[in-house]
């Protein structure tokens, strides 16, 4: 009750519409511990957890919600225990799944007061920022990288998306392991460096004292498995020095636990399941390689010469440990190795497991010089940082739900600035966003009936006044323009176009084009008599903003295209998707986004950039 109290006086008539409030956090990691203890201590009443993540002993230095026992158990569902526990009174949902999964729709989005995303990958951003755009509900994007934060409001129509302005690819990453789904070379280094790496030659899990499991009870079989794992690491570095201390480690990280994660089969409904690898097929296939093949840093080696290398490298490591272990002055404390990637012996070792690791997932191979420029860009994630960044997103969220957007802010934490905190006014969006700068509706469909043909001439030429020059796209391409017209007879289910998901149109009128048409795919059966193809209410189609025209600067012309570029380099390698005119299809663009103010051509900061990863 006391806390009650001093939420009531703090925020005033705000607090009973909190405490109604159903709203969503996606992502329960660095940022999303420290929000999920916020949003709870703050009163919601209703809040819904996605992540489709497990804990790792990594987490845990700064996901405070986490403990020992709750290792290899999933995120979203022991933060929910977790937070429960700060206040009983608020409801909470968990849901271990991919927020990308086709339960989350539309639909399910309108049912939230407000979003939150707490996420570590432009993807999984991108995907949100769409969702809550199409749902029409505000969203609050943050992330940290190192002792850099961001929290940045988006309201649909009045503020730049997440895709308004450009996002490179990140240059470095957090040191959160991924174990489970990787999906990219990046997260099989991470995790040869700061998983397997450690546990083979730094301080490993099985060091920890015992796990207390005294409220485990009813997860036996989970309980089991940490025991047989930590049983299996304990023996592998007992082992040592052995004849078969490679063969132990081999089959234990690239057979024994690839197996136990192909047993999960509700985590490959979505996505191609790992194939295990065999030691004595690789050992073979791998005889008449040397391990001189190492020397060879710009080139990418085959499973046979990353298999060579493994074994040579894990010997080679062996052997400092054991020699380390006989030094006088090292013996009152156990030895360990740090890995540094000017240390040949530790790069070869994580370059061959990270390349094999690859291989069973069927992701890219990297070279050991490739490997060895990510894994030297690997920053740890800092709990305070994500702690002020999840204050933040609080505050910011109370603005938006006073329906203050006047005073909303885009706040930066940045540690070389002269102040910790500083923050920007937010942005309107940017016309030439390919995300929000678009026309959105729902576009009702009978998938029994409905053929594109009928989207082309019922509803975009007879209802929307569309000429010929248009073209319609999905994520997979092009589906017509005037010179693609074979899948007009075709029904929506055969052209891979399914609930939930998105067409965009595109109008090529060279006088005055609308801008581009979002249409969110819900599925009905609608009566005999009434058109497969309905629009649930009419659209005034804006029109897409002319060029600036140009302007003269110094006796030179200089054409200023429309839009903003918030804290991005002038060339940038990697800009939002652009649509070819004809047919729709995806080209990066070569020059900088800026804006024109009464003729003045104007470029915005190009010293710093946003920032983009967390957790």
């Amino acid at each position: 009750m006391g806390r009650d109290r001093f939420a009531k006086q703090s925020l005033v008539s705000l607090y009973p519409r909190i405490k109604q409030s159903r709203i969503l956090m996606v992502g329960a990691g660095g940022i999303g511990c420290e929000l999920l203890k916020n949003l709870v201590l703050t009163g919601f009443g209703e809040i819904h957890i996605v992540d489709l993540d497990t804990i790792d002993l990594s987490n845990l230095n700064r996901q405070f919600l986490f403990r020992q026992e709750h290792i290899k158990k999933s995120k979203a569902l022991v933060a929910k225990e977790s937070a429960a526990k700060f206040n009983p009174h608020i409801k909470l949902e968990a849901h271990h799944a991919n927020i990308k999964d086709a339960q989350f729709n539309i639909e399910w989005f309108q049912s939230f007061a407000l979003v939150f995303n707490a996420l570590d990958n432009l993807d999984a951003r991108r995907h949100v920022n769409k969702m809550c755009l199409a749902a029409d509900i505000p969203l609050i994007e943050s992330g940290t990288t190192g002792f850099n934060g961001q929290v940045q409001p988006i309201i649909k129509g009045k503020t730049e998306c997440y895709d308004c302005s450009t996002k490179e690819v990140p240059k470095s990453f957090p040191v959160c392991t991924i174990r489970s789904t990787p999906s990219q070379p990046i997260h099989c280094i991470v995790w040869a460096k700061s998983y397997l790496f450690t546990e083979m030659f730094g301080t490993s899990e099985d060091e920890i004292p015992e796990f207390d499991h005294s409220e485990d009870n009813e997860n036996a079989k989970e309980i089991e498995n940490l025991r047989q794992e930590s049983q299996a690491l304990n023996s592998i570095r007992q082992s040592m020095g052995s004849d078969d201390f490679a063969r132990k480690v081999f089959d234990k990280v690239f057979k024994d636990d690839i197996n136990r994660l192909r047993s999960m089969e509700d985590m490959w409904k979505t996505r191609k399941q790992p194939n295990a690898l065999d030691f004595d097929d690789l050992s073979k296939e791998a005889s008449g390689t040397k391990p001189s093949v190492a020397q060879q840093d710009q080139k990418v080696w085959s499973i046979a010469e990353n298999f060579t290398v493994f074994c040579d490298s894990l010997r080679r490591l062996s052997t400092r440990l054991q020699t380390s272990q006989t030094q006088p002055e090292v013996a009152a404390a156990a030895p360990v190795l740090v890995f540094d990637k000017d240390d040949e012996d530790t790069l070869d070792f994580v370059a061959a497991s990270a390349n094999l690791r690859s291989i069973i997932f069927g992701i890219e191979s990297k070279s050991k010089f490739d490997i060895k420029q990510m894994a030297g860009n690997i920053i740890p994630a800092i709990a305070t940082t994500n702690a002020m960044t999840a204050s933040l997103c609080v505050m910011q969220a109370f603005k938006v739900m006073r329906g203050d957007i006047a005073k909303a802010k885009m706040v930066f934490l940045e540690r070389s600035a002269a102040r910790v905190i500083n923050s920007d006014t937010l942005k309107r969006p940017n016309p030439n966003c390919n995300v929000c700068g678009v026309m959105s509706s729902t576009l009702i469909v009978d998938p029994d009936r409905a053929t594109l043909n009928d989207l082309v001439e019922d509803v975009l030429k007879l209802q929307l006044g569309y000429g010929d020059e248009f073209s319609i796209n999905n994520e997979v391409g092009t589906l017509y323009d005037p010179d693609l017209d074979d899948n007009l007879p075709k029904k929506f289910s055969d052209l891979g176009v399914k609930a939930d998901s998105f067409l965009t149109v595109i109008d090529d009128d060279d006088e005055n084009p609308r801008v581009n048409l979002s249409l969110a795919i819900l599925e009905k059966t609608l009566p005999e008599d009434t058109k497969a193809i309905q629009l649930p209410k009419k659209l005034d189609m804006a029109r897409k903003p002319k060029n600036a025209p140009a302007s003269i600067t110094n006796g030179h012309v200089t054409v200023s295209p429309v839009g903003t570029k918030r804290k991005r380099s002038l060339e940038d390698p990697e800009n939002g998707l652009q649509q070819d005119n004809k047919r729709g299809k995806i080209q990066m663009p070569s020059k900088a986004i800026g804006f024109q103010d009464d003729d003045l051509i104007i470029a915005d900061d190009s010293n710093d950039g946003a920032i983009i990863i967390d957790d």
